[in-house]
């Protein structure tokens, strides 16, 4: 990393490319003042900024390490340290009560590609393309050219786009083998528009941003993890076999466990979000909010944990940061003032859909123990070993928190804060590794606070923005940012608009989860109008395959994943991390499953062939046992035989050869 300054202006040139470049005609930075409309419909935002003022800070003075930026009386001040791969910039100050915007403009050409910016679903790179750093519902479709995406908007706000995520973080990867990272919580835009620059403008003082340099990615992914931590070790029942996801009380969980067995499925879990009861709305059957078990919907519920333990099967539960309003616990944490405000003063109790909640508030220690306890005394402690730790993108902009800090502050900061609840509530029990929750919602901090991730609510289809392709760049967007350890609703969730699920759709989620972190089935928001595992004997005999296939995997799997809770490298990898073939930089439906599994999942539907892009190494076909040298090949793939090919020079290689 060198410095080079002249005359009013300065270069900051990284492996002789330039990643900062001041000018008067090219200022690195701009402030401003903008007036932001916010629409908000549950957990999706509409978005607008409009720019009053913008002012290139066209004059710099360099003192020591103090960097003053000016113009029109405008002025930004910063240190700046530079070593031989770091460049740090922090301790930024300029009047914030008449500023509210911040621009930083990075050099950037046409051909430079970038990754990260949290978890994405459409694109991985990100070149060419803005994204706002925001979390919320990804939206239904999230394409603007189609009907469903449409008729999603009508409905509310809910459609969504290609940038919308769950799980944003102000975070990028340069192929010039950089690491970009904006220490701020505060909505921000990374716009990767321009072919020259790249522009990011955040709403706030950011804290700090750094550059740093390394000599390939897996020692990037080596920097990531330092930086933001990295995913503990999951247990071996995880990682075993599938968990079926069921719903409907205590002897429907006997029978579908009963039939499950009967077809030799390989049975890890079973998971109940019902566990609570239920509560029916124009969207589906949701849950009832009150995170204590049901006797109504799950009678001797102990007792069916216990039992199902005896056959070492685990029971999975759900759970989220809200409560339903006249229950005992919301009526506890009112009486508390747990919840997160409004700028009155009383508690904000938000629609969620018809039905009313109130929020924790995180940020108040008291009320963070208190949902501790309701973890461990009414899901740990009665044998529930894992649980969907749901939501946390609803954050009102307009509310109050215990710290001071205004909801659009706290927006992104949020999903971390229900993590750290979660992380807490376990290690406190001793059962990290033995205890398990994932979780949609996400940002800086989920690296070490999250056991799993997962890819939220897609569409019951093969849509590449909203289906089973999606998953794909999701996962290796995740892995760059450190949460090397994702998985999905195997055959998908929301069906709306007459969009159902299909056995084949399901089918081609379930060969693909094999080569995934974690097997796990979800009924979905319609369970009666889509197609379950156990509707037809066909699938239930793939069932039992696939999953008794990841039995013979596990100690492959077993080494996957404990390699991430080591390095953080990630288990869903894209495909430049091993090679340097400039190819692997834009193939973003395909992975390595670790080192030694090349994966290229169907998501299409009516194919039985699909072409596959391999780097130049040694490969077999896992099923087949083709050999091939590298090249976009063209392999069978019927339902049932997933394009999945195996390094020859793997120390597992003698396992792949039995499969």
């Amino acid at each position: 990393m060198q410095l080079i300054r002249s005359e009013n202006a300065f270069k900051i040139i990284l492996n002789d490319t330039i990643v900062i470049e001041h000018s008067e005609k090219s200022p690195f930075i701009h402030l401003g003042v903008g007036k932001e409309s916010i629409e908000q419909h549950y957990g999706d935002f509409k978005i607008k900024d409009k720019v009053i003022e913008k002012v290139p800070l066209t004059q710099v003075a360099f003192e020591g390490d103090q960097v003053t930026f000016s113009n029109c009386g405008y002025e930004l001040t910063l240190k700046l340290a530079l070593n031989d791969k770091r460049l740090e910039i922090n301790a930024i100050q300029y009047d914030e009560s008449t500023i509210n915007r911040v621009y930083f403009n990075l050099k950037s050409n046409k051909e430079e590609r970038f990754f990260g910016c949290g978890e994405q679903f459409s694109y991985l790179n990100l070149k060419g393309r803005n994204f706002p750093i925001w979390t919320s519902e990804p939206g239904v479709g999230r394409d603007r050219s189609t009907l469903i995406t449409l008729q999603a908007d009508q409905m509310g706000i809910g459609g969504g786009d290609y940038y919308t995520t769950n799980f944003p973080q102000p975070t990028f990867i340069s192929d010039k083998k950089y690491l970009f990272h904006m220490d701020t919580t505060f909505y921000s835009d990374f716009d990767f528009t321009e072919d020259q620059w790249t522009q990011i403008c955040v709403w706030g003082k950011p804290n700090s941003l750094f550059i740093e340099s390394r000599d390939n990615y897996i020692d990037i992914m080596n920097l990531v993890t330092k930086t933001f931590g990295t995913q503990p070790m999951l247990p071996d029942w995880l990682l075993d076999g599938i968990t079926l996801g069921m719903q409907g009380g205590t002897q429907a969980v006997y029978d579908k466990v009963k039939v499950a067995k009967e077809y030799g499925i390989k049975l890890s879990a079973v998971w109940c979000q019902d566990w609570v009861g239920k509560k029916l709305t124009s969207f589906g059957k949701r849950l009832f909010w009150k995170w204590e078990k049901s006797e109504e919907q799950y009678p001797e519920f102990e007792k069916l944990i216990q039992d199902l333990h005896k056959d070492d099967i685990k029971f999975m539960a759900y759970i989220n940061p809200y409560l339903l309003e006249g229950t005992d616990l919301f009526n506890h944490a009112m009486e508390m003032n747990y919840f997160v405000k409004k700028r009155d003063g009383s508690a904000y109790i938000a629609d969620f859909g018809e039905f009313y909640c109130g929020t924790i508030d995180f940020t108040n220690p008291e009320a963070m123990q208190w949902y501790k306890q309701i973890i461990q005394v009414n899901m740990i402690d009665i044998g529930i070993r894992g649980w969907m730790a749901d939501f946390g993108e609803y954050i009102p902009v307009d509310s109050v928190f215990f710290n001071g800090k205004s909801g659009v502050e706290m927006h992104n900061e949020y999903p971390a804060l229900w993590a750290k609840c979660n992380y807490e509530a376990v290690k406190e029990r001793n059962l990290l590794g033995e205890v398990v929750y994932f979780m949609r919602a996400g940002g800086v901090g989920n690296a070490k606070y999250c056991t799993l991730m997962w890819a939220g609510d897609q569409s019951v289809d093969f849509t590449i923005h909203d289906g089973l392709a999606s998953t794909i760049p999701a996962a290796l967007s995740l892995c760059l940012m450190g949460n090397g350890l994702t998985h999905f609703d195997l055959g998908g969730y929301t069906s709306l608009f007459g969009n159902t699920r299909t056995e084949e759709l399901m089918l081609r989620y379930l060969e693909y989860a094999v080569f995934t972190p974690y097997m796990r089935t979800h009924e979905g928001n319609r369970p009666d109008e889509n197609f379950q595992y156990d509707q037809s004997a066909y699938c239930l005999e793939q069932f039992a395959g696939f999953s008794n296939l990841r039995h013979k995997l596990l100690p492959y799997i077993r080494h996957v994943v404990k390699e991430n809770a080591i390095t953080g490298i990630g288990a869903m990898r894209p495909l430049f991390m091993h090679y340097e073939d400039e190819k692997c930089l834009d193939i973003a439906y395909e992975y390595l499953f670790g080192r030694d599994l090349l994966v290229a999942p169907v998501h299409e539907a009516g194919v039985s062939e699909w072409e596959v892009f391999l780097p130049e190494d040694q490969w077999t076909h896992l099923f087949s046992k083709e050999k091939f040298r590298g090249g976009t090949v063209k392999v069978s793939a019927e339902l049932g035989n997933i394009p999945v090919f195996y390094r020859n020079a793997s120390e597992f290689r003698d396992l792949f050869k039995l499969i």
